[in-house]
């Protein structure tokens, strides 16, 4: 994709020229809103996506959207699809059709359905939630069954010499304490030893078979089960509370980059219009310069100052080029997202701190990831606490035969000494609930630090803002009175050079105002944990920045 430049005048285009900030105001009384139409005409340039010439309004297909509600997905064909910028395959996907305009609550939507970390944090929580199902009946009754069969051969030559041999003398000794020797008598051990052979072929073969069922049932555990399933939940909680945390942080990086595309954007428009102002400069240098009412240094400041301009341009655009193609890598689209919602400022005053401290104390995730780390460490107490308790369990086991047997008892065991020490995991498990505690405190402390700092940030981005305006205003009738002065010979292209660069540097300071604001309000409201309150304030700002881009 590239970016091409091309001169509009001013009836073409469908938004406010950049060369006068354009301001809304909101009436606290009616729903209506009164949009200043004081707007000097003059030529603008816009920035145009290439690939869009052809037809900007038709929806793209993205190629990569993982399913963040199975509810949605039940609608669509589940299917195995390209993330589009790492190109990897990610199964369990269905493919969204998104427009290239974009407002910022469209994109907020997008980006939860998205975002490769958010499905990811998805997937632990659903893990640790199967994970504490699969715990709860760890108590139910076990029951198995056992089916064995077998066959055997067996052939083995067995050596009987030496068995023989004992025999043989054996007899004889009986035979020697029993009946005195007398020549006329056989001998005994012989006759039996010759009946022994001196090896013995064993052969067998066969088959066996068998069947039984039995039964394991913990009656009592000591509450082990409880702990477990308790610690799980807890640690469900907490997979919870980190898929919030980069929930918000997504939010807030969304806000950064969506609002300083648009920052780029103006500033590309403002170094554009003060490139043609410098065009219209020259050119008067030149006529003067030819008629010979300005020497040749004039004449050549006023071709340095337009090639220093011309510059400036070509390196604003590309700025904004690179910033939507962060909001693009964001949101994951193969093609460019062009921001619709203006840069805003509110000219109220934001409710005192208080209020926002208490938001963050109720609703930000970091003290509910601190809760679930105290939940796991009381389960862990508790766990550990069972080690003095003993574990009972009714068992029963029966043969499947002819003539079938079976055994059935109760059981009780209680660990006496070994493993690991039961009063170091209860004192361990004391100061894990103490760390949790403390921190808590802790965090609480900075959140509201951080608060009050984020609070102090907005309202001084406000006041700047509003006292930026005064030089808007004084530096854009300056640069209208130089250049009527060189018309007229009075003043030199120098004169107007420094004009047209303090009209640009007051108009860029006021926009990068605008956006501190919107940057420092997003900041506020994920320390409170509710970034999505940062809407409502959008929407209620009384104050509007000119934008590119519109609703399509």
């Amino acid at each position: 994709m590239k970016f091409i430049l091309s001169a509009l005048p001013t009836a073409m285009m469908t938004v406010a020229v950049m060369s006068v900030p354009v301001m809304t105001y909101a009436s606290t009384d009616t729903d209506s809103i009164e949009v200043s139409d004081d707007v000097t005409p003059v030529a603008v340039t816009q920035i145009i996506d290439v690939d869009s010439l052809t037809d900007n309004n038709k929806p793209t297909v993205a190629p990569f959207h993982t399913v963040p509600n199975p509810q949605h997905a039940e609608s669509q064909a589940l299917s195995t699809l390209v993330d589009p910028i790492t190109h990897k395959a990610v199964d369990n996907s269905y493919a969204l059709d998104v427009s290239s305009f974009l407002s910022l609550e469209q994109a907020q939507k997008l980006l939860v359905q998205v975002s490769p970390k958010i499905a990811a944090n998805q997937a632990a929580i659903a893990a640790s939630e199967y994970q504490t199902d699969a715990l709860r009946t760890i108590d139910n009754p076990l029951v198995f069954a056992r089916v064995s069969a077998s066959a055997y051969h067996l052939d083995e030559d067995v050596d009987l010499s030496s068995l023989r041999s004992g025999i043989v003398n054996e007899v004889n000794n009986g035979l020697d304490n029993i009946v005195p020797p007398t020549a006329d008598l056989p001998d005994f051990g012989e006759l039996v030893g010759e009946r022994i052979p001196d090896s013995y072929n064993l052969k067998r073969s066969g088959s066996t078979s068998g069947a039984g069922l039995g039964v394991v049932w913990p009656i009592y555990t000591a509450g082990r089960t409880d702990a477990l399933t308790g610690a799980s939940d807890a640690r469900t909680q907490e997979a919870m509370a980190d898929s919030v945390l980069d929930k918000n942080e997504l939010y807030n990086t969304l806000i950064e980059r969506y609002f300083k595309a648009q920052l780029a954007i103006i500033a590309a428009y403002l170094r554009e219009d003060a490139y043609d102002t410098l065009q219209q400069t020259d050119h008067m240098a030149e006529r003067l310069f030819e008629e010979g009412f300005i020497s040749r240094v004039d004449r050549l400041e006023a071709q340095s100052a337009l090639a220093d301009a011309k510059s400036e341009s070509v390196n604003a655009n590309n700025d904004a080029r690179l910033a939507m193609i962060a909001l693009q890598r964001l949101l994951r689209t193969d093609y460019r997202i062009k921001p619709t919602t203006p840069l805003f400022v509110s000219s109220r005053p934001l409710p005192d701190v208080s209020y926002f401290q208490d938001l963050a104390l109720n609703n930000h995730p970091g003290l509910q990831k601190v809760a679930a780390k105290r939940a796991q460490a009381q389960q862990l107490h508790a766990l550990s606490d069972t080690g003095y308790k003993p574990t009972v369990l009714l068992y029963g086991y029966g043969q499947v035969e002819k003539d079938p047997s079976w055994v059935a008892g109760i059981s009780a065991s209680w660990k006496l000494w070994g493993g690991l020490d039961k009063a170091a995991s209860l004192a361990s498990s004391s100061a894990k609930i103490r760390q949790a505690d403390l921190s808590e405190i802790e965090v609480s402390d900075n959140l509201l630090l951080l608060v009050e700092k984020n609070w102090h940030d907005v309202n001084n981005a406000q006041s700047r803002y509003q006292a930026l305006q005064s030089n808007v205003d004084l530096a854009a009738e300056v640069l209208r009175l130089r250049r009527l002065g060189l018309q007229e010979g009075v003043n030199t292209t120098v004169d107007v050079v420094q004009a047209q660069t303090q009209s640009l540097k007051a108009r860029t300071e006021q926009a990068q105002a605008a956006n501190d604001y919107v940057q420092s309000l997003a900041a506020l409201m994920q320390s409170c944990g509710t970034p999505l309150a940062f809407n409502a304030y959008l929407n209620a700002a009384d104050i509007q920045l000119p934008t590119l881009y519109t609703e399509q």
